[in-house]
């Protein structure tokens, strides 16, 4: 994998510079790739150069407030509907007129309101540890020391954070999320106490990766990120009369990701609830995948979705 082919540029999106990573021809087709967090483009290393290799165009972007994309000059005013018209304009911006959509983790979220707002410009939906659901997760059952309600807290993360390098918190969040177990902290502890401090990252994830995080977020700081997704998951979004999603999708669902302990999470993966508002949808279970499944299981998950792209041209 030679990481010197991937070409890099900033595009002019609503007055932000948007940092975008591309490699490929393009002839059958275009794939953008959306990120969660602690991550940024280059999260979506191995299934760049994948579904290049299988004759797509794969364009990764950092989202605005993240890695080497511009901040928002009002971080706290942000909403994940930025995201979309970001994403919107990206498309435009670049030429394409459909593409496919790939995102995990928080990344889940503007790809399925996309897919909704803009049917016309989306070839399919692949999506990665979250499935489609209409009605936001209720935390109300998760303790106090649940890391979304800890880090919701205005101030409290950023001093947690500001204990440790960003590429100390970015390993943390690394070691964390890639337990099958949700993150909860005791009383009068806090997130990032979490992590033994020599405990090793996991065997999938290098020093050298760790440096290209840790240098991006070193550049970008955690202001935006705590706000999208955190602070914002709960906000109420718009109603739609409709919020069915036609497109073509995939969900990838990694059977030992915590996320799938959220309430409610593994009661509708497991049941026709899955398809209820996104009936045209492939559901695939990774037995041994962890949050980071695309990052741990790299070949298993580029199987899936190449395979995807080749049934939807």
């Amino acid at each position: 994998m030679d990481l010197g082919k991937i070409e890099h540029s900033h595009l002019l999106i609503r007055d932000l510079k948007i940092h975008v990573a591309q490699i490929g021809s393009g002839e059958r087709g275009t794939v953008i790739f959306l990120h969660g967090f602690p991550e940024i483009w280059y999260t979506w290393r191995h299934q760049m150069f994948a579904v290049a290799d299988a004759g797509f165009r794969s364009v990764a972007l950092d989202f605005r407030g993240y890695g080497l994309s511009d901040q928002p000059p009002e971080p706290e005013e942000a909403s994940f509907n930025d995201l979309v018209e970001d994403l919107l304009g990206i498309l435009d911006s670049l030429g394409v007129p459909k593409a496919f959509l790939v995102g995990k983790d928080f990344g889940v979220f503007p790809a399925y309101q996309f897919a909704l707002s803009h049917p016309d410009r989306v070839s399919g939906v692949v999506t990665l540890g979250i499935p489609y659901f209409t009605v936001a997760l209720d935390y109300d059952p998760l303790p106090e020391g649940f890391y979304i309600k800890r880090w919701r807290e205005p101030g409290r993360a950023e001093a947690d954070f500001g204990r440790f390098s960003a590429k100390t918190v970015v390993k943390n969040v690394y070691i964390l999320f890639s337990k099958s177990e949700i993150p909860i902290a005791a009383e009068g502890q806090e997130i990032m106490d979490l992590v033994d401090p020599s405990a090793p990252l996991p065997p999938w994830f290098t020093e050298d990766d760790l440096e290209v995080y840790g240098s991006l977020y070193e550049n970008s700081g955690f202001r935006f990120p705590l706000q999208i997704p955190y602070r914002k998951l709960l906000v109420e979004r718009p109603p739609v009369s409709d919020p069915t999603i036609r497109s073509p999708a995939l969900l990838i669902m990694p059977e030992k990701d915590y996320v799938i302990k959220f309430p409610g999470i593994e009661e509708i993966v497991r049941s026709e609830k899955v398809y209820k508002f996104i009936p045209d949808l492939e559901l695939k279970f990774i037995p041994e995948g962890s949050h980071f499944v695309h990052e741990q299981l790299p070949g298993e998950v580029n199987e899936l979705i190449v395979g995807f792209l080749k049934r939807h041209i």
